[in-house]
Formats: structure tokens, sequence, C-alpha cells
């Protein structure tokens, strides 16, 4: 007789109680954190007010206005979609919904804005906690994890205000889980609706692909592209000229944020203040996820044609590689902010979680460079090196090298035995 399954909530009782001690911690640390260094305005961030008013545009139908300004929004239209529920609650209860800098210093919308990102964003814990419990992982390896994916995922959510990241890589982590698992269409969908979040999951998406058997590619492909496809086509047709400038172009400000070497290459765009196209770098990282699938599709054909993985082990090399195709957007963003890191150190740790060596090893890492990387350091060498050097060094203590399988020995049949000199 077979042992009952524990209940959702039992079993995810790790990444539920990160995401209650996130949210408690991140609404205090904004409203009282700012005493110890002598401020009474609460810390919050800005980036969030911006996603929230092209929500508020998409409940009113204004989908002109998307891309349009204060919005500033340069990811697919589900980076605002996700906070419809937030902007409903927020009408509702008459919240001003406006920047801090302009609403005042203690905006009443927060109390409610803060909490409510740190809760959809906590799919990304979550989809870890899932994998990891395919994975075998113990208990006290997936309580380790589910620490120190919260303490990475403050950067996202608490310091920057980007859920929409979280939340596209929740769901691609869900893709991986699904696709490891023969779940085809259920790993498209949810490979689209991380797209439509925010289409820096892109990167990952040729290793998805080179998974998939070649007869179901193309229907995985549909599915992946619809919902993204569909958003953006509905944003264009209302606004062309704002959705195809953002999109396209990814304007970006180094007098703002971190300027990398890669900024002496990256064209100027005008917008207002100076600002550099994204666009081109984030291409280049793209041409560099493909080459490295294409490497390893080979290899994983060659696995399948011969018997083939495990589905844990076909789960951990697409985590692993999936984490190295998003560390490409670092390698060659002309302006970085410190939670574009997120992204990669995220599904890194998950890759880890079997071995407690691997796992401590790169956990200590994603903590370190989350908090590190909030420095303010303006040279284009100075930041992005070292923070590239800690992705590199999360990804070498997450590797795990795929299992080498023996062909089985044949034994001969009784009276086939030969002499020690070769002879019957």
């Amino acid at each position: 007789m077979t042992a009952r399954r524990p209940p959702w909530l039992v079993r995810r009782r790790f990444p539920l109680l990160a995401t209650v001690v996130m949210a408690a911690a991140g609404i205090a640390g904004t409203i009282w954190g700012p005493r110890f260094y002598g401020k009474t305005a609460w810390a919050l961030p800005e980036d969030l007010w911006a996603t929230l008013i092209a929500a508020q545009r998409i409940a009113h139908l204004n989908l002109g206005g998307i891309y349009t300004l204060p919005t500033q929004l340069v990811s697919l239209p589900g980076a605002a979609l996700i906070l419809l529920p937030a902007i409903a609650v927020i009408e509702a209860a008459g919240f001003p919904l406006s920047a801090p800098h302009t609403h005042g210093a203690y905006p009443s919308v927060w109390l409610f804005a803060g909490p409510y990102q740190v809760v959809i964003s906590a799919v990304a814990l979550f989809a870890a906690d899932a994998i990891a419990e395919r994975l075998g992982a113990s208990q006290p390896k997936r309580f380790i994890l589910a620490a120190a994916g919260a303490t990475a995922l403050w950067s996202v959510t608490i310091r920057w205000g980007h859920p929409e990241d979280a939340v596209a890589v929740g769901l691609l982590m869900y893709a991986i889980l699904a696709l490891a698992g023969s779940r085809t269409s259920r790993s498209a969908w949810l490979a689209g609706a991380a797209v439509a979040v925010q289409p820096l999951v892109l990167l990952a998406f040729p290793f998805l692909a080179a998974v998939v058997e070649p007869r179901r590619l193309p229907g995985y492909v549909a599915r992946a592209a619809a919902p993204g496809v569909l958003l953006l086509g509905m944003a264009a047709a209302a606004n062309w000229t704002a959705t195809v400038h953002a999109v396209t172009s990814q304007p970006n400000f180094p007098t703002i944020d971190h300027p990398t070497p890669w900024i002496y290459l990256a064209p100027r765009v005008t917008d207002g203040q100076v600002a550099v196209a994204a666009g081109p770098g984030r291409i280049l990282a793209i041409v560099a996820a493909c080459g490295c699938a294409l490497l390893v599709a080979r290899r994983w054909r060659a696995a399948r044609a011969s018997g083939g993985w495990s589905q844990e082990e076909v789960l951990q090399q697409l985590l692993w590689w999936s984490a190295v195709a998003l560390a490409f957007r670092s390698a060659f963003e002309p302006v970085m902010v410190a939670y574009y890191l997120w992204p990669p150190l995220a599904v890194a740790l998950v890759a880890a979680c079997r071995d407690w060596t691997r796992l401590l090893a790169t956990g200590s890492v994603v903590v370190l460079l989350t908090f590190f990387s909030q420095v303010g350091w303006r040279n284009p060498w100075a930041w992005w090196t070292p923070m590239v050097a800690g992705l590199a060094l999360a990804l070498f203590f997450a590797w795990s090298p795929p299992p080498r399988r023996v062909p089985a020995q044949v034994l001969p049949e009784p009276g086939e035995q030969l002499a020690a000199d070769g002879s019957p």
C-alpha cells in the first residue's frame, strides 16, 4: 500500500515560510530601515510604481499607453499584466497611485503593493522547492535552498521592485520540470507565459528545444510563442511607434545604473536623457545561448539514443545550462543593475541542491553576490568584473557532470569460453 502524499502546504512549507518572512522583513526594512541612516522617507523601489501605472492603463483598456511615459516599460506587456489584481485592490481601496517622490515620503499603497509583489515573486521559490523535491533533496537541503533563495530574491523585489523577473524565472523552472517529466505541452505553455512576462528567459529556450523530440518541436515553439505574440501584437496595434521603440532599442541609462565595458560599443538613443540601446548586447547573449545549445544538443541526443538519462538527470542538466544561458545577459549587457544577476544565480542554486558541498558553496556565493552587487561603483570595469567572476564561480560550484553510461558486458554462453591463449 503506497504512503499517503502530504498536503501541498506541508510539502511547500519552506518556501511558504520564506515568503512570509521576506514580506514582513522587507516591509519593515523599507519603513524603519532608513532611520539607521538618518533618513525619514521610506526606502521604496521606484521601478515598481512605473509598472503599476502600466498595469493601471491595461485595466482601463488604455493599451496605447503601456509603453509611454512614465511607465518606462521595456519588457512585454505580461510584466504589467501580473499586477492587475493589485490594481483592482488599490483602486477599490482608494489608494493614490503615483511615484513616491511625487506623492510623498510615506505612500500608503506600499503597504499593499509591497507584500503583493513578494507573494507573486515567490513562484520562483515554490518552483525551486518542487524541483528539489523531484531531485530527491533532503528536507534540510530544501530549507537551505528556500533561505538562500529568499535572501537573493530580496534584490529583485524589495530593493528594485521587479517582480516580473521572479515570476518569469519561476515559470521557466516549472517549464523545465514539466519537460523533464515528458509533459511537453504543459512545458510549452509555461515557457510561453514566462516569455510574455519577461523575455529574458528566451536565453534558456534553445536548451528546452534541444530536449524536445524533433517531431514535436514545431508545436512546442508555436505554443511557447503564442502568449507573447498575442500580448505584444495588441500593444503594437494600439501604439506601434512606442511599442517598437521600447521593445527593440531597450534603452538603459549609464548615468543611473552600472555601465559595463560594453558601454563603449553600445549605440546611443534619444530618450529624454543620456541613454544607450541594450538591445544589440542582448542579441549577442541570445546568439551565445543558441551556440551552446547546439553543442550540448548532440550529446543529449546521443544519450537518448543509447538508452537515455533518467528524468532527474535531464532535469539537472537543463537547470545548469539554463543558468549558463541566463548569465550571458550579464556578460554582454552595456548597462547593469544589481538585480540582473539574480536569474542565473537562482537557477544555479536549484541545480546544486542535491549535494551538500555544492549547495553550501553555491548558496554562499549567491548571498554574498546579492549584497555585494548593491555597491555604487561607477567604473565600467570595477563593478562588472567581480560580478561576472562571481557568476562564473556560482556556476562552477553548481556544476554536476552528466553520468557516463558504461556499456553492459555480455557474458559468453556456456561452451563459448576461450582458453587463456585464445584457442577454443
